[in-house]
């Protein structure tokens, strides 16, 4: 053994007995070896005369490397040496006598590596240098199964390394592919089929992996060799003949299986391909997919089942002629029964699509209407396969009742999965209407049937089909009940299940339910079943919360929709709803913080209840009556809840907090069904039991003033009074806003603020008073908290702390923009707020300049322009706000009218920054309005030079800005503006 075969057997080496200096060594060894310029004879001579693998197989992918890298830096007799030696291997030759190694003998991967090293020499020879390498590979196949068998790996390496499109491919490639392909089958093409069919003929029953192995080759061939080579009288019925015998040799007959799906994908014009498709008589090999399903041969004739089918199709659509279309019609309904059975009991082949295929045929079937008997067959095996692939797997039944992790992961699968069979049961609904609902009522019955044990998946499969159908049905459809919804429906409504425990099954039924709820609309006398549905223990009673909770969210759903319909009924609900109202507020409920999360958190019961309740169908007495004795005994709970806080005097139980919480929940959403009208003009009666409810809700400010999650459910709740009780909630805001005011941290100050808002936009300034009365408040907090300039950027600008603060920063320029622009921007000069005045003008100032949120700039320039309009007089009249002209011209319009916009970052392709620059100009045009000359003088005089703007553009300026035409001035500021970027190259210093 010389020392670069114990390199290589070093380098090698994974028993971890060779230390790691040694190993590195002998990788570095090797690699010097392969920089000589004689690698290749070294390559070939250990090819001939040595049997260790390693030393092959490292002989071997040098080669291969060197071909491929430096093939054009090769002598000729080197490329003579190697193209000799390489197929010499490969055809079994000796090349010298003595103590030969023959590489052929080696094991499969050595022989793979060799085929490669043979392809990467017909890529760069093949056909201009060395235009021979196929025929006398033919004529050396008399050597037999060795010679056989290497001639099938070099074809396989051909297609995987150059030929075959399932991988990329450099133009390059595809270029030199060509040139191969057109060679081949200008030369060898006829000789290579002929020499496969000899081989299989001759070896199918002494060696039926040889001919398998020469089949797999034969099939990657087909998709771009003349088909008459194959689709003719000898190689067809030798096909069939091998897919049909009786025997052991299933890998013999999948690999003939293969061939024959090959002959049918391959693409030719629709005319020929029929043709085709009819000659080869595939309905011979259908029974063969009735086997073992688990057998590779079954999968194998499933993929050729399924693959006919398709081209069939194909065909069918395609067919120019009626007969082309009665000809593929009929294969088509030759194929059906096999590639159902397939569907429903095989693995199916992955590159089939069953939702694709199904898609494409139903819609065939919209040209034949009405659909003949055949059709309406296979409407019902669609609708089997559809049934069969949306059914859940019984194994994750607890997984998915429980709800645990395997259970979320396979219902969002499962989720995914259905959305394309869902989509194919809508077409086969629109196509076979009747079909499709006789169908669903059948699978419903016969799941209801089935005993409770098995008939989970089948009761959720036949509520997941109806409830897809609802889908597709217009409102009208639903309405009138029309085809078998009429029975469908009130069978729904009317049925238990006996596995209706079963979370999915329960889910699934409610949803089903609220879908179809319009038919109960128009048909009333099904209310009374509607409603049981919802309220037992199908519903809002189920055992399983999460199933209880989306029966409240969907009960809400309902009430919405049937609203006056369930007047008569109202006493019934409010019994039925008697314990879940308690339970929901209940002082010693066991809360967890899952369930008290999240848009179901339970409290959609009492907006249903609210919505019933508070109609003015509703007598007004009934109304009063039922709104007690839901707010009475809430009220009174909260008032005991204070009382006990207020004697413990120590820390606040969490229980506690969580029991208040849902209290303010709950009566939040109740008060959504009662409208301002009601509770204010035509029974103020109402509106004084929310305004009392208010008052005692206010305490809990008192009580607990430090406890977050109570001081943003009361901000809720606030909200939503102002919108029911309107203007007669003002007693109650002086209190609740200083209230809220104290210790208000800046996440909650951004709560506190929208209140503000939403209170500016509904009252305007009828709210001036209160709000001059706290506006110092919040100004000292907002000059406190607000930097003057920007946030920190980098690794330590993304905290928590500063994410609220930017939160805050963009609330507080919303807020100032709403006081400003519903005429309240008196409450900045009141005596206790004029202190703040000058630090928010720098803030906005800052802002109106700088902030990288464009919409914030544009509020910002927009609060200046309304202040300008408020506070400044025409030319020469008297300051109204002392030094707020000298501000504006000297301060705002330099800095945010020019130096702003000359900034690079000021992007005029985009739309929003357009917007804020269309402002800009608008604030000019009101500061020539307001102050004439003195702004005219100080801009042009003193900010144009600055920006080293020439003297007949700054006259232009201002003739465009003495004349009346905006858009004419917009356009010229913004040509003046990018002229004196041009000319100043970014070397502007910003103030």
């Amino acid at each position: 053994m010389d020392d670069l075969e114990k390199a290589i057997l070093i380098s090698f080496d994974e028993s971890g007995t060779i230390d790691s200096p040694l190993k590195s060594q002998a990788v570095a060894f090797c690699q010097q070896i392969k920089e000589t310029p004689t690698i290749c004879r070294i390559c070939i001579e250990k090819l001939c005369f040595c049997n260790l693998i390693q030393v092959q197989f490292w002989c071997l992918q040098t080669l291969h490397e060197v071909i491929r890298v430096k093939y054009a830096l090769l002598s000729l007799e080197e490329k003579d040496f190697v193209r000799k030696s390489v197929f010499s291997m490969c055809c079994f030759d000796v090349i010298d006598d003595s103590n030969a190694v023959r590489v052929l003998e080696g094991p499969t991967f050595i022989k793979n590596k060799l085929a490669q090293v043979l392809v990467t020499l017909i890529y760069f020879e093949y056909p201009a240098i060395w235009s021979s390498v196929f025929v006398d590979f033919l004529h050396r196949l008399s050597k037999g199964a060795v010679v056989i068998d290497m001639f099938c790996r070099v074809l396989n390496a051909l297609d995987d390394e150059l030929i075959s499109l399932d991988y990329p491919r450099t133009p390059e490639e595809l270029g030199v592919a060509g040139q191969v392909k057109d060679a081949m089958r200008q030369q060898c093409v006829a000789q290579i089929v002929r020499a496969w069919f000899d081989i299989v003929s001759m070896y199918r029953n002494s060696d039926p992996d040889l001919c398998s192995s020469v089949l797999d080759s034969m099939r990657r061939y087909i998709s771009w060799i003349d088909i008459g080579l194959i689709v003719n009288d000898m190689f067809v019925p030798l096909l069939f003949e091998l897919m049909l015998v009786d025997g052991e040799f299933e890998q013999l007959q999948g690999a003939a299986a293969g061939c024959v799906l090959a002959v049918v994908s391959k693409r030719m014009d629709p005319q020929s391909k029929l043709a085709i498709l009819r000659s080869l008589q595939v309905s011979r090999v259908f029974a063969l997919v009735t086997g073992d399903s688990d057998s590779e041969l079954v999968s194998k004739i499933a993929a050729l089942i399924t693959g006919y089918a398709v081209e069939v199709l194909e065909c069918y659509k395609r067919a120019s002629t009626e007969d082309a279309k009665a000809v593929s019609l009929e294969l088509l309904n030759e194929v059906l029964p096999s590639v159902f059975y397939v569907m429903q009991n095989c693995e199916v082949d992955t590159a089939f699509s069953i939702v694709q295929f199904l898609s494409g045929y139903v819609a065939t079937m919209k040209s034949l209407s009405p659909l003949r008997e055949k059709q309406a067959h296979y409407v019902g095996q669609i609708l089997e396969v559809i049934r069969t692939q949306i059914r859940y797997d019984p194994m994750y039944r607890d997984n998915l009742d429980s709800f645990d992790k395997i259970g979320r992961e396979e219902e969002d699968r499962m989720v995914e999965y259905r959305k394309d069979l869902f989509v194919l049961l809508r077409s086969v609904g629109r196509v076979a209407p009747d079909t499709t609902q006789v169908f669903i009522r059948n699978s419903l019955a016969s799941a209801v049937a089935s005993s409770a044990e098995i008939n989970v998946e089948e009761v959720e499969a036949a509520l997941s089909l109806l409830y897809a159908l609802g889908e597709s049905l217009s409102d009208e459809a639903m309405r009138a009940g029309s085809g078998l919804l009429s029975e469908l429906v009130p069978m729904l409504l009317s049925t238990r299940f006996p596995c209706h425990s079963n979370r999915l099954v329960a889910l699934v039924y409610l949803e089903t339910m609220t879908r179809y709820m319009k038919f109960v609309l128009e048909n009333t006398q099904y209310i009374p079943l509607a409603l049981a549905a919802f309220l037992d223990e199908r519903g809002i009673h189920h055992p399983n919360i999460h199933v209880s909770r989306r029966a409240s969210y969907l009960f809400m759903r309902v009430v919405k929709l049937l609203k006056a319909k369930l007047v008569p009924f109202i006493e019934t609900i409010l019994q039925s709803l008697q314990d879940t109202v308690a339970r929901f507020t209940s002082m010693d409920y066991n809360y967890t913080p899952y369930e008290f999360s999240g848009p179901e958190d339970g409290s959609h019961i009492f907006e249903a209840i609210g919505l019933l309740v508070g109609m003015e169908d509703v007598p007004l007495q009934k109304q009063a009556d039922y709104l007690s004795s839901l707010l009475t005994p809430l009220c009174q709970q909260v008032e005991i809840l204070l009382m006990n806080a207020k004697l413990a005097d120590a820390e606040e139980s969490p229980a506690k907090i969580v029991n208040i919480q849902q209290i303010i929940v709950a009566i939040n959403a109740l008060s959504k069904g009662f409208s301002e009208r009601l509770v204010t003009a035509s029974r103020p009666a109402i509106g004084l039991m929310f305004k009392q409810t208010l008052d005692v809700l206010l305490q809990i400010l008192v009580v607990f003033p430090k406890v977050e999650p109570l001081r943003i459910k009361v901000t809720s709740f606030i909200h939503r009074m102002v919108d029911t009780l309107g203007a007669s909630v003002f007693p109650y805001l002086p209190k609740a806003l200083e209230q809220l005011l104290v210790e208000c941290e800046p996440k909650e100050m951004v709560g506190f603020l929208v209140l503000l808002n939403q209170l500016i936009c509904k009252f305007n300034i009828s709210v001036h008073d209160i709000l001059e009365e706290i506006f110092p408040a919040i100004a000292g907090r907002i000059c406190n908290v607000i930097p003057k300039d920007a946030y920190p950027s980098g690794p330590g600008g993304n905290t928590e702390e500063i994410r609220e603060l930017q939160e805050l920063q963009k609330t507080v320029y919303t807020f100032l923009h709403v006081i400003t622009t519903h005429d309240l921007s008196s409450i900045f000069l009141s005596p206790k707020s004029r202190g703040y005045l000058d630090s928010l003008m720098q803030l906005l100032l800052y802002a109106a300049c700088n902030h990288k949120d464009i919409l914030v700039r544009k509020s910002c320039v927009q609060i200046f322009n309304r202040l300008i309009k408020d506070w400044c007089a025409k030319p020469y009249g008297e300051e109204k706000v002392p030094g707020f002209q000298s501000f504006i011209i000297e301060a705002f319009a330099t800095n945010c009218c020019l130096y702003s916009v000359l900034d690079k970052s000021f992007d005029f392709q985009d739309a929003n920054t357009l917007v804020l620059f269309g402002e800009i100009v608008q604030a000019q045009k009101l500061l020539y309005e307001k102050f004439g000359n003195d702004f005219v003088l100080h801009f042009v005089s003193k900010g144009f030079p600055s920006a080293h703007c020439p003297q007949d553009l700054a006259q232009q300026y201002c003739q465009r800005l003495q004349g009346s035409d905006f858009k004419a001035l917009k356009s010229f500021y913004q040509s003046l503006v990018e002229n004196l970027r041009l000319q100043q190259n970014g070397s502007l210093v910003f103030r």
